[in-house]
């Protein structure tokens, strides 16, 4: 019995986080940005500048396709390069002017997208969510 359960509650999870992923990708795909791209300019709307490095580490994308986003953005002006003067290896991100401008209009819609996602649950429950889904990441973390 136990095993059976373990297999419904991945399977469960599973698709639950399929379900939330579409859901948000459905949102962000109506401000013309990808994904990654939201994913990038929301670290920098909420944590400020960020290097090339901590971004990949945050959003799990690898430093190769990450150069394909950030010039992306830069394009759209969006967010701006700083080549670090002491180590030419660092590069720091910065939101732009016009990208926090456009975060400013998107970001609470997006919000209320993910309140409505976890709307029906009560303060405890997403409480208990949290924390049984940090126990699994943290078993399922290969770096442990």
């Amino acid at each position: 019995m136990e095993t059976e359960q373990t297999i419904k509650a991945y399977i469960v999870f599973m698709k639950a986080a399929k379900s939330v992923q579409e859901r948000v990708k459905h949102d962000i795909a109506n401000y013309d940005l990808s994904p990654t791209e939201f994913a990038v300019l929301e670290i920098l709307y909420h944590k400020g500048k960020q290097t090339v490095q901590q971004i990949c580490n945050r959003i799990l994308l690898a430093s190769g396709s990450m150069t394909y986003v950030i010039d992306k953005l830069e394009r759209k002006g969006l967010l701006k390069r700083n080549f670090c003067k002491e180590d030419r290896r660092v590069i720091h991100l910065t939101i732009t002017k016009d990208g926090r401008k456009l975060m400013d209009e998107i970001f609470p819609q997006h919000e209320l997208v993910i309140h409505e996602l976890f709307g029906d649950l009560t303060n405890e429950e997403k409480e208990l969510v949290i924390n049984v889904l940090k126990k699994v990441g943290q078993k399922a973390d290969i770096k442990n």
